[in-house]
């Protein structure tokens, strides 16, 4: 399946050359055929994604985490683009939490966020103080990290009136994270586009799934979003991510189209061709004497 392809081009990008129908947050956007054609390409795969998981099924309000990395700013983006488009009929809250960072730039997203006209909150809670309390010198701090920002971003999606929380995990993300457990956890597993959380009351979305890194990377860039680099797990070297980043983009180079076909095979899976019985009842699998 061609994943950018399968949605009917449903997007005239270039009939907005004029301005009428343009969104505010695309007002200075480039005008260029490069540039109108990764929208196009970012819009395909976010609607492809929502159809292929039924994201949309029941949902009326989103808490979209932003960060203020490239990745969250493009999901928030494109989301904004398809509303704008009559082609998400969710209302959208933007949420940034401060995790209480030193020399974290407070006035930018809020700034940019008013700019835009886009509903949001922004709520502190120094999570930085208690990872770098917690995880011993030269250990990683991601894990906790990330298990405290979902903690507080279940509860302000509750607060909020919210059906789910949509993060901006890529298609580099969902591969990073299966052979990160391949080679280190023993266990096949990643990041599912669409998950119900443990207390069975939110959905955890991932719209971007189909998307690739450097998309949204080009895409940040010709949007001038305002970045704000992350100064806790962004200022560590060695992760085992960062390696499972290079072998992808090593083996993409010596082979390119790779990194699609990966992501076509975690959803093409034959339990009976694997080695798990709590999947596939090999004890009852025996030949049929004549």
């Amino acid at each position: 399946m061609n994943i950018a392809t399968t949605v009917a081009d449903e997007f005239d990008i270039e009939a907005e050359e004029g301005g009428n129908a343009v969104h505010p947050l695309f007002a200075d956007a480039p005008r260029s055929v490069s540039f109108n054609k990764l929208r196009k390409r970012l819009l395909r795969q976010v609607r492809q994604a929502m159809d292929d998981f039924q994201m949309l099924k029941g949902q009326k309000r989103w808490l979209v985490g932003v960060s203020g990395g490239k990745d969250s700013y493009g999901l928030l983006s494109i989301l904004i683009d398809l509303k704008w488009r009559g082609l998400l009929p969710v209302e959208l809250i933007a949420c940034n939490l401060d995790q209480g960072q030193p020399n974290f730039p407070k006035h930018v997203l809020p700034e940019y966020l008013t700019k835009i006209g886009v509903e949001h909150r922004i709520e502190y809670r120094d999570t930085y103080s208690i990872v770098k309390e917690k995880v011993p010198a030269g250990a990683t701090y991601c894990s906790l990290c990330s298990r405290l920002r979902r903690g507080n971003l279940y509860r302000i999606a509750r607060e909020e009136g919210c059906d789910a929380l949509v993060l901006g995990h890529h298609r580099e993300d969902i591969l990073e994270t299966f052979f990160m457990n391949f080679f280190h956890g023993g266990r096949l597993a990643s990041m599912p586009a669409k998950l119900l959380n443990d207390e069975g009351d939110l959905m955890v979305l991932r719209p971007l799934a189909y998307a690739a890194e450097d998309d949204l990377a080009k895409f940040a860039a010709a949007m001038q979003f305002p970045i704000i680099p992350c100064d806790l797990c962004g200022s560590q070297d060695g992760l085992q991510r960062n390696a499972m980043k290079e072998m992808l983009a090593d083996i993409e180079r010596r082979m390119p189209g790779r990194k699609d076909t990966m992501l076509r095979a975690l959803a093409h899976v034959n339990p009976s061709h694997l080695l798990d019985p709590k999947l596939f009842d090999f004890t009852a699998l025996m030949a049929q004497k004549p």
